[in-house]
């Protein structure tokens, strides 16, 4: 995974971690990093965090290249206010910003690693169902990300002895065929490592489409339908 000419600021705030980063190139890659675990309370830390990020690097705004940040699926709260502040500082600085699988992030560092075998990145959705995608040869996807029960997720990605990652690789791990050949490893991981969100921010091809949250199912909270509120 090379670089070239690239200055970025990545965000994530998709899952139990709020997290920032500063890639430049020019200097060799991440040159500031800061993540801070917590499954809520992102909206508050967001910004100064980003604020601290930024003045340790010792750039402004203005001399970033684009602004990546993951995009879901995740945390419904978590995820607006991770794209939000992308939106805004986008906007205020006049850069581009690009959006970044959760699911991606979370495998990049092992397909990486090594292409030759399939990756599983996979997301606790509560209810006995998780988000996943599959990953195989050279980091192609064999899966796209979806809505999936346990039994369904199971059914996917229980061949060819992948490697899970993510927050739900243990809850898969747990569950998985006695009659398959079991996983080759299980990495559970709360948020996806914000180094890997700037790397892919920084080789994303296309940053002219919207950033915009990754949801895959409608949140557990619906607004009460007005046809059943009672009218004066």
């Amino acid at each position: 995974m090379t670089v070239f000419d690239m200055r970025l600021l990545a965000i994530d705030t998709a899952l139990e971690a709020c997290s920032a980063a500063v890639l430049d190139s020019e200097l060799g890659g991440i040159v500031v990093r800061e993540m801070l675990p917590m499954q809520r309370g992102h909206a508050e830390a967001l910004m100064p965090l980003v604020a601290r990020v930024m003045d340790r690097s010792g750039l402004d705004f203005a001399a970033l290249d684009r602004i990546a940040v993951t995009t879901g699926p995740g945390s419904f709260t978590g995820l607006r206010v991770g794209v939000a502040a992308a939106r805004g500082i986008a906007l205020a600085a006049g850069k581009p910003a690009v959006g970044i699988s959760t699911l991606s992030a979370f495998a990049a560092p092992f397909v990486t690693a090594d292409d030759s075998a399939p990756v599983v990145a996979a997301i606790d959705a509560r209810h006995d169902h998780v988000y996943l995608q599959v990953f195989g040869a050279g980091g192609r996807t064999l899966v796209t990300p979806r809505l999936a029960s346990i039994v369904e997720a199971l059914r996917i990605a229980a061949s060819g002895a992948p490697r899970l990652v993510g927050n739900a690789a243990k809850i898969l791990a747990s569950a998985w065929p006695l009659d398959t050949p079991a996983p080759r490893a299980v990495e559970f991981r709360a948020a996806p490592d914000i180094d890997w969100v700037a790397r892919l921010g920084a080789l994303a091809a296309d940053t002219t489409a919207p950033v915009k949250p990754l949801y895959l199912r409608a949140p557990d909270a619906q607004p009460q339908d007005a046809s059943q509120l009672a009218r004066r």
